[in-house]
């Protein structure tokens, strides 16, 4: 009897080492299924793994209401995840208008669904599709940002779906190709929906995709792996410093805190103790940019009397006789 086809093997075994890793066997999951093709290929991986390994698996799919038909899509997608053998639930969701962006609007509309459906139905993680591909992307919009090592970690296996909660974020895809989730459909005979703003260049994330095929052909294959290898190698690091970061802020205390105690710190540390004291203060952490961290890291390592520096969220710091305080 002939195996399953490559893709879909690829994408069980996937789902079979994230579950197994992070000692998910047994457990309720919940799987976000949008109707694309990464999406639908995870809720056919975990609606086989799954229930095999001793747990259970239901889909989510959140209607952000954006678009013409999003309605018709989303019983469509669940039309899909019945045939898998994935029970479905459509959660119609309001995306509130941010400054931050309609993408980021939504995506905090869909995450905050998420989480409260994984509680409501006592499930202990959500299992989001994001592929190697989509790392790769990540990565590379770091690049062209100049933004640090967290931003060019990429995304990771596991987080917290928000903070306190016990539901993590899991994505059992980074090691698999966008072109694999693509050929688990086309093996299932899943049509998967295609949304129109992968095809709209006014996102920056687009026009990033486009680019990685050029990359691809001039640089040789191998470049979308690379990016996603070298965002696993930089998490690592990040990690490293954001808890070397913590430790020096637990052991500094309370602000007002000594310039020449803060001097002694390595600069990837000390702009970290920065970033956590904006943060630990009411800054939002979407506004604040390594620049505002420059500033802040001059009243050390530069200091010329400079008056004080404003951050996001109206938070101002200063440096008065040897100490470097908030107003």
């Amino acid at each position: 009897m002939a195996g399953p086809a490559p893709e879909v093997a690829a994408a069980r075994v996937a789902v079979r080492r994230c579950v197994e890793s992070l000692e998910l066997a047994g457990e309720r999951l919940l799987v976000a299924c949008s109707g694309g093709a990464d999406s639908l290929a995870l809720t056919a991986a975990a609606g086989f793994v799954v229930p095999r390994l001793g747990g259970s698996v239901r889909a989510v799919i959140v209607n952000h209401g954006l678009q013409p038909g999003s309605a018709a899509v989303a019983e469509q997608a669940a039309a899909q995840c019945r045939e898998l053998g994935v029970a479905p639930e459509i959660v119609p969701v309001t995306v509130a208008q941010t400054g931050e962006g309609p993408e980021s609007a939504a995506r905090d509309a869909r995450y905050a669904a998420l989480t409260e459906a994984a509680e409501r139905h006592g499930a202990v993680a959500v299992l989001l599709g994001h592929t190697r591909d989509d790392q790769a992307e990540q990565v590379l919009l770091g690049l062209a940002r100049g933004s640090g090592a967290r931003s060019l970690a990429g995304m990771p296996t596991v987080r917290p779906a928000a903070p306190g909660s016990a539901v993590r974020i899991v994505r059992p895809f980074l090691t698999v190709s966008r072109a694999e989730t693509e050929g688990v459909c086309r093996a299932l005979g899943l049509t998967p929906w295609v949304d129109p703003h992968n095809t709209d260049l006014g996102f920056t994330r687009v026009r990033a995709r486009r680019v990685l095929p050029v990359l691809e052909r001039e640089l040789g294959p191998g470049v979308v792996a690379a990016l996603a290898r070298s965002a696993d190698l930089l998490r690592d690091d990040a990690d490293a410093l954001d808890a070397a970061a913590r430790t020096a802020y637990d052991q500094l205390g309370d602000p007002p805190w000594p310039a020449t105690d803060l001097a002694d710190l390595p600069v990837a540390v000390r702009r970290r103790v920065w970033r956590e004291l904006a943060l630990r203060s009411g800054s939002p952490s979407g506004a604040l940019t390594a620049e505002h961290l420059r500033s802040v890291d001059e009243l050390v390592s530069r200091w010329r009397g400079q008056g004080p520096v404003d951050l996001p969220g109206g938070l101002r710091l200063h440096r008065r006789g040897g100490l470097v305080a908030l107003l």
